[in-house]
């Protein structure tokens, strides 16, 4: 028995003592195969689940490190319920294998009859199923490949996908390294994706991830679809990919609300995809209308349901996820996992940060007060209006402007959910307001002025959430969000982690409404940073400085 920082519970919940001299280390070690579920100040939990079991032997990890991480860093025995329980979870990935046979087509087989007895007696897979070629293999509907593997993950049987993927049409593209070259993380992380085939890499925001979809285009030599959040987003990989590659403007289209441009490389976005005429998905055909060699979704977490459903009928393509977290809100990790692939790649955000790629960043809860009247709106609302009235109190407006004077001279971004907030943020602060309705042109002259330091202040909607590179902003407030969004809380974080020119530290401060459901979602929203290694402190407003 040693004095480690963990506690491993018969639960699967494991306990970390955040201050502890190893703390760090031992959530680098569990990160792989445990996902944060509560992070107070001094102790967090971690939960053990059988899909982060399974991320974690896809991406190369075996029964015995896991065990070893637990048994290493605990501060007493490790219940033996606990690690048998491990080893027979990842034993489970891999007992059913999809190939290609060379006289049958798609097959599954298995390395454990009972199990292949047992799905082919589920009535919802067993439809997906052709002729027994023997005792251990049975043909599989092409077709049915994605949605086989989406139900085998359901029944707790997760297929390892073996049978491999079409080359597409060919496109020459290469990397351009003059100037520049891939940190070695970003080399590695492609790797990682390109020996797999499929899969999600999962890097901060700031560390470069265009530059991974890059760098696997590079080794699939052929046409590829990207798929982003906006227009706005969608136009900066075009910009990144004329600057770091071979291709050239005409070779990229841009498939939005704007253009249909079908190009050898083509840039969608969700939002075009997902849009419905007469109750069909006019613009689906776009993933057949080329022979695809690689699909390409940024901010995976982000993936709209249809298109999972689309992407369903894609598994001989080879998909590549980019995100900076896993977390779904709508549950749908599992989705991603069976559909677009298992995760590839993944490094701690801290561990970046050590090695100078993205900026320091220091975290503040600002609590605030209510006025008596704000209160007593509160107290009386309906249920369902409580969280609007306290994240969009007037009491946050002069507290919102005390903190930007304690940064007068760094470009700052205000970040909220609710537009009429954000319309009196832009007035009170004489700041530009970025929202949905903003033209694209208008959105982009203002990202502009932004970075060339003619604006140091911009109020933004959760438009800005996902792929706007503003590489100079040091300083983000957040006034209010979409609940307890853990995914919202780090792609805002993510905003302002581009490494300064000066090396300065970034800021990120969420404005808070004490005793309301402000404060119980901020908690809630903060437990992937606390993940990554970030401590929020939290400060009263009244003791901020204006």
């Amino acid at each position: 028995m040693t004095d480690g920082p963990l506690i491993v519970q018969s639960d699967k919940t494991l306990l970390l003592e955040v201050d502890h001299p190893l703390a760090d280390d031992a959530r680098t070690s569990i990160a792989p195969f445990a996902e944060l579920e509560r992070a107070p100040e001094h102790v967090h939990t971690y939960r053990v689940t059988p899909l982060a079991l399974w991320n974690a032997r896809a991406a190369g990890h075996d029964a015995e490190q896991v065990v070893d991480a637990l048994v290493r860093f605990s501060r007493y025995p490790v219940p033996q319920p606990l690690l048998v329980d491990v080893v027979d979870t990842m034993s489970r990935f891999g007992r059913l294998v999809l190939s290609n046979n060379p006289a049958h087509g798609l097959v599954l087989s298995t390395n454990d009859r009972a199990v292949l007895e047992e799905v082919l007696r589920n009535k919802k897979i067993a439809p997906m199923f052709g002729a027994r070629i023997d005792d251990d293999t049975v043909v599989v509907h092409p077709s049915e490949r994605g949605r086989l593997k989406q139900l085998l993950l359901k029944v707790g049987w997760p297929a390892e996908d073996h049978a491999g993927y079409v080359d597409g049409e060919a496109h020459p593209i290469e990397l351009d390294e003059n100037g520049w070259k891939l940190r070695d993380y970003q080399r590695l992380a492609a790797q990682a994706f390109w020996a797999g085939g499929s899969g999600v890499v999962v890097l901060p925001c700031g560390a470069g991830k265009t530059l991974v979809g890059a760098a696997a285009m590079a080794e699939a030599q052929a046409t590829t679809l990207i798929l982003v959040t906006n227009t706005v987003a969608g136009r900066q990989w075009k910009r990144e990919l004329i600057a770091r590659t071979s291709l050239t403007e005409e070779e990229i289209g841009e498939y939005s609300g704007e253009r249909k441009e079908i190009r050898p490389v083509t840039i969608a976005t969700y939002q075009v995809i997902t849009r419905k005429s007469k109750g069909e998905y006019k613009h689906l055909e776009l993933f057949d209308s080329r022979d695809w060699g690689l699909i390409v979704y940024d901010e995976v977490h982000l993936l709209p349901a249809p298109v999972f459903r689309m992407t369903a009928d894609l598994q001989s393509r080879r998909r590549l996820g980019l995100t900076a977290t896993l977390v779904r809100e709508d549950g749908q990790e599992g989705d991603v996992f069976s559909l677009i692939g298992p995760k590839r790649y993944d490094v701690p955000w801290r561990d970046i940060e050590a090695q100078g790629w993205i900026a320091p960043a220091e975290c503040t809860e600002v609590r605030v007060t209510l006025t008596d009247n704000e209160r007593l709106q509160y107290a009386t609302a309906e249920p369902e209006e409580r969280y609007k009235l306290c994240s969009t109190a007037r009491t946050k407006i002069p507290v919102v402007r005390r903190v930007l004077d304690q940064h007068p001279d760094e470009p700052a971004l205000v970040i909220g959910a609710y537009l009429d907030q954000l319309d009196e943020l832009g007035e009170e602060l004489d700041a530009p307001v970025i929202k949905g309705s903003t033209k694209n042109k208008e959105r982009e002259e203002l990202f502009d002025k932004f970075r060339r330091g003619e604006l140091r202040t911009l109020v933004v909607s959760k438009v800005a959430n996902f792929s706007i590179d503003l590489p100079e902003a040091s300083v983000a407030i957040q006034v209010s969000g979409t609940f307890g969004s853990r995914q919202e809380e780090a792609q805002r974080l993510g905003r302002i982690l581009r490494p300064k020119g000066d090396g300065r530290q970034a800021h990120f401060y969420s404005v808070v409404a004490r005793d309301t459901l402000d404060t119980e979602y901020a908690a809630h929203r903060q437990r992937f940073l606390a993940e990554q290694g970030y401590a929020y402190k939290i400060v009263d407003a009244d003791d901020l400085v204006g």
